[in-house]
């Protein structure tokens, strides 16, 4: 057994995700373990360089965490031939030419979604991938999600029976920044600087919905920008011109009808900050991040309508909590191991550039139908 060096240049772990899931929760993770085991014996170990605009920041972190090396650079490190991969969590309006410049240094590519802000840019960085032949990856972290495994277990044992309808719940209340700090960034609200959450949820949705319920076949979609005024990092006060709201309805192939409310600014009365619905002739389930409920066709109450009289029935009561049979690794740190194996020794890998443009396909076509106030077909992608 030997092991590998894997060069890895990573941009925007500065910010909450980029630090938190993928540097913490995933490559210091995997260099905790020992690397990555390959399916020869072998072990990649993962060599991050850190980069970012601000220095200070940036050797803060490498010092925290005992990484030696980092820089500002992006250039020079894209420039240096033993680091082959490039992994990007920055600002999504910033991806498509940080992504070209590092598919031309012919780096292999993973990165955080939404790829581009708009869908002609993100099929741009996909024919370029293609066209050099390197290898390329997009988060689809939601999938990995251990609630999601288990509607993805429920489905494959076939309890569901015919699938009808997936109604999703997700949001929290993001503070506006000036009597308590805000949760997200700020450009997250300015559309000017690619905020808003259609674009950034919907790229979701899209690999949610088609790996597990159906491909999307068409969206309609009514969006809304409810706080209008927030604080920015600084404590300045900014317009907000982004959505912070958004209500879609898809429809799916096999007859499958899916809706989706998502909001920054509704507060959670549900068991967690995102939650599926999925019912179906046999049984429904309801998944949140960790846990699913499920209630068989052979235990669903019989519920009468009757506003006259308080209601007694526990209808919680009548769910029962599905196992967890199986041990469950970190999400991000579970595709991160996925994408190193199809760069090492060419494992099946299916996360790739296209689907995180058929996120971003998606996302405009729920703008579109705003706009347009109707339903708005999903045309497939040419190459």
């Amino acid at each position: 057994m030997t092991t590998r060096r894997l060069g890895l240049i990573m941009n925007g772990v500065t910010g909450r995700m980029g630090l938190n899931q993928h540097l913490i929760r995933s490559i210091l993770a995997i260099r905790e373990q020992g690397g990555v085991k390959l399916s020869n014996g072998d072990r990649v170990m993962p060599d991050p360089i850190l980069i970012g605009r601000n220095a200070e920041k940036v050797e803060r972190l490498a010092k925290q965490f005992r990484i030696e090396r980092w820089s500002t650079d992006l250039d020079k490190a894209l420039a240096e031939r033993d680091d082959t991969v490039f992994f990007d969590a920055a600002t999504t309006q910033a991806r498509p030419e940080l992504l070209t410049k590092a598919i031309n240094a012919g780096k292999h590519i993973y990165c955080e979604k939404p790829i581009a802000t708009t869908f002609k840019e993100a099929l741009g960085v996909v024919r370029l991938a293609n066209a050099t032949g390197i290898k390329h990856g997009t988060v689809q972290d939601k999938l990995f999600l251990p609630g999601l495994k288990k509607l993805a277990f429920l489905r494959d044992s076939g309890f569901f029976g015919r699938m009808l309808s997936v109604r999703g719940e997700f949001g929290y209340w993001v503070f506006e920044g000036g009597w308590q700090e805000a949760q997200r960034p700020s450009w997250n609200y300015r559309a000017e600087d690619g905020g808003g959450i259609i674009l950034d949820m919907v790229c979701h949705w899209r690999y949610v919905l088609d790996n597990l319920f159906g491909e999307v076949e068409s969206v309609c979609c009514i969006g809304n920008t409810d706080i209008p005024e927030r604080f920015d990092e600084a404590g300045k006060k900014y317009k907000a011109t982004a959505d912070d709201s958004g209500y879609a309805t898809f429809t799916l192939k096999g007859g499958v009808i899916a809706h989706i409310n998502m909001s920054w600014a509704t507060r959670v009365y549900r068991d967690d900050l995102v939650t599926f619905q999925v019912d179906g002739t046999l049984g429904s389930a309801v998944a949140g991040l960790t846990d699913c409920m499920i209630q068989a066709r052979q235990a669903t109450p019989r519920p009468v309508w009757n506003p006259d009289e308080k209601r007694l029935h526990d209808f919680y009561g009548d769910w029962q909590k599905l196992p967890d049979n199986v041990a469950y690794d970190n999400g991000f740190k579970e595709q991160w191991e996925m994408f190193v194996r199809h760069v090492c020794e060419d494992a099946p890998y299916k996360y790739t550039l296209l689907e995180g443009a058929k996120g971003v396909q998606l996302a405009e076509c729920a703008l579109q139908s705003w706009r347009e106030r109707r339903f708005i077909d999903v045309a497939p992608i040419e190459l």
